[in-house]
């Protein structure tokens, strides 16, 4: 009894004084998003149905997000749509990874993933809920500077642009203030999750700044990522949510591969 106690705290010690050692960040070609997005391709290929899942249930929650808010709560949240998607899709970077692994690509160990590092997910989590909180009230403002009498429909905003510089005031003052939250939250995200799921013992703040450093020292490929992931979305909100049950699974897939290649593994 004794002995393996003492094992026990033994090795708990040494755990906690282990060095933390940052992961080192690797250098990728432009080309390389592409590649992510071929790979996340053959996942879904691979294991259709724990994607395909993932996909439907995200396709249902945009199409009840805009379908039950409108205005520019509903704007808001399709636009906000892109800053919380990391997380929703934890169970894809499971799949993912078990795929790597050889191991059995199924949907029910995906859907209790997050539960590997649970301090930090949940707190990554709730940083994007308060980001999405955020973009909400900074898009209600905006609209309301421009449409005080109510945000107009698609159909009447796109007339609007051929007979009012406000309207077109309005797109770039509201592009320009989504652009810098999502380059915010994307520059902290890119990679952080699937980091934080990899490695139980990584914690938010330090799987942040990492995921910071790769789009820094990776910025115009990580901004072609960024920009493929934006494409695909809108497209899969303009083909009536459909696009989506597709388009984000294979967006999840593809984040995994981009951590895979742009942070090296873990030693020892």
């Amino acid at each position: 009894m004794y002995p393996l106690t003492y094992t026990s705290a033994m090795s708990e010690t040494a755990d906690q004084d282990t060095p933390f050692v940052w992961p080192s960040v690797r250098t990728i070609e432009v080309r390389a998003p592409w590649r992510w997005l071929r790979a996340g391709w053959n996942d879904l290929r691979a294991a259709p149905g724990p994607g395909l899942f993932y996909g439907a249930v995200l396709a249902l929650m945009g199409f009840l997000l805009t379908r039950y808010y409108a205005g520019a709560v509903g704007l808001a949240l399709t636009t906000g749509f892109l800053l919380v998607g990391p997380f929703l899709a934890i169970g894809l970077y499971d799949v993912a990874r078990r795929r790597e692994r050889g191991e059995g690509a199924t949907l029910a160990p995906s859907l209790t993933a997050w539960k590997a590092n649970l301090p930090s997910i949940g707190f990554y989590s709730l940083i994007l809920t308060l980001s999405l909180a955020v973009w909400i009230r900074v898009s209600v403002v905006v609209v309301a500077l421009f449409f005080p009498d109510g945000t107009p429909t698609l159909a009447e905003f796109v007339g609007e642009l051929g007979r009012s510089p406000d309207a077109w005031g309005f797109l770039l003052a509201y592009a320009a203030a989504g652009a810098g939250l999502a380059l915010l939250v994307f520059a902290t995200s890119a990679v952080s999750l699937p980091m934080l799921l990899d490695r139980e013992k990584m914690d938010c703040v330090s799987a942040m700044i990492v995921s910071f450093n790769v789009l820094r020292q990776n910025f115009r490929p990580m901004l072609i990522w960024g920009a493929i992931v934006v494409v695909l979305t809108a497209l899969g909100f303009v083909t009536a949510y459909l696009g989506l049950i597709v388009a984000l699974p294979v967006i999840g897939y593809a984040t995994w591969h981009a951590y895979r290649e742009t942070v090296a593994p873990a030693s020892g």
